[in-house]
Order: structure tokens, then C-alpha cells, then sequence
């Protein structure tokens, strides 16, 4: 071969070598914000209560982030339940949360700090009312708790908020016809099984296990309260929120015996508000759908998360983020 024949054979076979360098060079920049999501900083996640369903919610998400955006540090705060977690979201002290759909509309009606600020992520999974008491009871309605010790949650959770409605519905007042006992989940069930309270109101994800750990070490039954739902509609506000729904007779079955129970229920909704960036807004939306499969094994609510009906974030406006992720994953 010509001496000159093999400089070109040489020169052509370096510049192919180097436009193969440049290519895989910007191949390997394209690919990398895949490989390493690009949102990083810093976030708060305002949860529940000690050992509640919003908290195992949470710790799970977290974990789940971490996997998915492993440049982005999240830390969790508890809280004492949903009325807290809005308010900690509108003024700034977190940057997302659950929180059921009549906290967050009461807190938009009454005007408080931050309301306006709030935007909807995605609709959950749906809280059930529980009103439990001993097996032997003679509690069957809730009319029926005037003058006991009734739970009724912390005094800025959402448990508290639909106590107080519901009993109004049935005719009562908390503070009147009732010894309230504000006390949350993690000390309702052995208050009842030493007989310091007769009763307790939970607002929550089915099964808790809380109350199935309960129904398993005393014999426990559970109110109907889904025929005082009409009466809560009239209450207007944020009482237009709950509706009739049945506990299916597996729910809890040492407590139910074979037998579904009328009640109401309420959609959690994951908040934010505008101040929290589309981009980190979308990635954390796109986890939490993502993720429900794999959280939804040890919180089985999270099995109920839904992409067709997540969209609906009543009260809430869907934030910017979030609507870039569902229309993304639309057909």
C-alpha cells in the first residue's frame, strides 16, 4: 500500500475515533440527568402522629425518594394530624403533607395564613370515620356516647375536627355532652382496654393497625355512623367533604364478625403550595404514584392511590408540577 495512501487510512481512522468520542461524550450528557435526577436541596415532610398512618406513609415515601431523586435530602417532622400539617404547609414550616380534603377546605374558609397559597398534589387514599368501642358497650349509635370519656384526638388533628361534627350530627356537643379526652391513636387502644375511656373516634386508612392490633387483644366493636350523613351535609362548609361509605366486613375481622359497617369517609390529599418549584413539584408527584405498589405492601391504603382519579384535588387547585406530570403519563 503507498505510503501516502496509508497516512490518509490513518488520518481518516483517527478522526473517526474522535467523532466516536464526541458522540458517546454527548450521548453519556443526554443520558446522565436520567441516571442522576437533576432536583437536589432540601425538603420537609410533615406526617402524623407517633406510629399513625400518615407517619409509616412517610417514612416510606422518604425511602422512596431517596431511591428516585438521591440528591434531594428529605427530612420528616411529626405532627399531631391533618389540620396541623395544613397549616404547617401554608406558613412555610414544611414543604408537603397529607391532609384530609375537610381540613384543608376548613382552613381556606376561615381564611388563615398561607390558605391561598396551597395547591394540590394528588388525591390519596380515602380516610375512614371509626367510632370503637368495647364488645359489651351498650354504645350503638353515636347519640348513644352522651356523658362517657370519649377520645377524640389531639386538638389540632383531623381526627378532633370530624369528632366534632359528627357529634353534632348525632346532637351532641363535645365540650357539653361528652368528657372529651384529647389523646391520639398510640394511646386510644390501651385507654380502652383499662377502662379510662368508653369509647374512641378515629379517622383513618383501612385496616389501622392500631385498631386491628386492638380488635385481636379485646373484644371490640365498631359504631355505625354513615346515617348521620345527611345531618353533616347540613352543616355546610367543609362538612360537604364526608360521605357514606361501608367498612367491609374484612376490614377488621375479630371486630366486625362477618359484618360491613355504615360510615364516612374523607380523601387525604398530598399539599403543597406555590412556592415549591414545578420541576421538584412533578418528580416528587411522579414517586408517590410510582411508588404505591411497593408502600401500598405495608400501608394498604396506598394500594387505593389511583392515577385515573389522583387528578381531583378538591378543594384544592392542582399545582403546576403536578399537572406537567399527569399530562405526561396521560395516553
Amino acid at each position: 500500500m503507498p505510503p501516502s495512501l496509508t497516512r490518509v487510512t490513518r488520518r481518516h481512522a483517527l478522526l473517526g475515533a474522535a467523532a466516536g468520542i464526541v458522540v458517546s461524550a454527548l450521548l453519556l450528557w443526554w443520558l446522565l440527568p436520567l441516571r442522576e435526577p437533576g432536583q437536589s436541596g432540601h425538603v420537609t415532610i410533615s406526617t402524623g402522629a407517633r406510629t399513625g398512618v400518615y407517619e409509616r406513609y412517610g417514612n416510606l415515601l422518604k425511602t422512596a425518594l431517596h431511591r428516585d431523586l438521591p440528591r434531594l435530602d428529605v427530612s420528616l417532622t411529626g405532627s399531631e394530624g391533618s389540620w396541623d400539617n395544613v397549616e404547617r404547609v401554608a406558613t412555610g414550616k414544611a414543604d408537603f403533607t397529607i391532609a384530609a380534603a375537610d381540613a384543608v377546605a376548613k382552613y381556606q374558609f376561615e381564611d388563615r395564613p398561607g390558605a391561598l397559597r396551597l395547591r394540590g398534589c394528588a388525591r390519596l387514599y380515602d380516610d375512614y370515620m371509626q367510632l370503637v368501642v368495647a364488645r359489651s358497650s351498650p354504645v350503638k349509635h353515636v347519640a348513644d356516647l352522651r356523658g362517657l370519656r370519649v377520645a377524640v384526638g389531639g386538638d389540632r388533628s383531623g381526627v378532633r375536627l370530624i369528632a366534632d361534627k359528627v357529634l353534632r350530627a348525632a346532637g351532641l356537643d363535645i365540650n357539653r355532652d361528652i368528657t372529651p379526652v384529647g389523646i391520639g391513636i398510640d394511646a386510644m387502644p390501651k385507654a380502652l382496654k383499662s377502662g379510662q375511656i368508653d369509647a374512641f373516634f378515629w379517622s383513618g386508612g383501612l385496616p389501622t393497625n392500631h385498631v386491628n392490633v386492638l380488635s385481636h387483644e379485646f373484644p371490640v366493636r365498631l359504631v355505625e355512623m354513615g346515617s348521620l350523613v345527611k345531618a353533616l351535609h347540613r352543616q355546610g362548609e367543609s362538612s360537604r367533604y364526608y360521605r357514606a361509605a361501608v367498612m367491609p366486613a374484612d376490614a377488621y375481622p375479630a371486630a366486625q364478625r362477618g359484618e360491613a359497617v355504615t360510615t364516612l369517609a374523607v380523601a387525604n390529599l398530598l399539599v403543597t403550595t406555590d412556592r415549591t418549584s414545578p420541576e421538584l413539584t412533578e418528580a416528587v408527584t411522579r414517586t408517590v404514584i410510582d411508588s404505591r405498589d411497593h408502600i401500598g405492601t405495608e400501608v394498604h391504603a396506598a394500594q387505593l392511590v389511583d392515577l385515573r382519579t389522583a387528578v381531583y384535588t378538591d378543594p384544592l387547585s392542582l399545582h403546576e408540577g403536578a399537572r406537567r406530570y399527569y399530562r405526561s403519563v396521560k395516553p
